[in-house]
Order: C-alpha cells, then structure tokens, then sequence
C-alpha cells in the first residue's frame, strides 16, 4: 500500500510569495522549511508559513496534483487559500 501525498503551500510573513510543493510527510518537510535545513527557494525567499496543503491517496496522485496547480495561475492558487484559509494563518500546529 502506498503512502498518502500531500500539495502545500508557503508563504512568508508577508503573504508575498507562494510556494508550491510535495511530499509523503508533511509535518517533517514543514518542520524543514521552517528550520531552513535544505537549500533552495524556499529558503531563499523566507517561506516557511504553511497557509495551504491538500491530502492525496498515493504519492503519485499528490505529485499530479501538484503539477496541476504550478500550471495554474497565481490567482487559482489565491482562491484554493482564500476558499480554506482566508486568514493566511500558518497551519503547521494544526498537523
């Protein structure tokens, strides 16, 4: 059986920038933005608020989705957060 997936969003404390992303274990890949551990852009541009995740079946599917959503436009990814999360709260301690 595989493991679920997840789609994220970043953002910083500014809400300027989104990041989108994948992975099996969204609580540690979070935890990573946030402590900076891996290069990269999101490191680069401060984005370490989670304002946006999607839970999949498998990893493949989350990997399709996330293809879906980076070749959608800023204001697609807009509404998935202001439809779920219209604060831009950071949602990590609620994993």
């Amino acid at each position: 059986m595989d493991e679920s997936g997840y789609i994220y969003f970043l953002t910083n404390k500014n809400n300027t920038t989104i990041y989108t992303g994948v992975t099996s274990d969204l609580k540690k890949r979070i935890f990573e933005h946030k402590k900076k551990l891996t290069d990269g852009f999101s490191k680069k541009y401060n984005l370490d608020k989670l304002i946006y995740f999607e839970v999949a079946d498998d990893i493949r599917t989350a990997i399709e989705r996330e293809k879906q959503i980076k070749a959608g436009s800023r204001k697609k990814k807009l509404e998935l957060i202001q439809k779920f999360n219209p604060e831009f709260n950071d949602l990590y301690e609620t994993l």
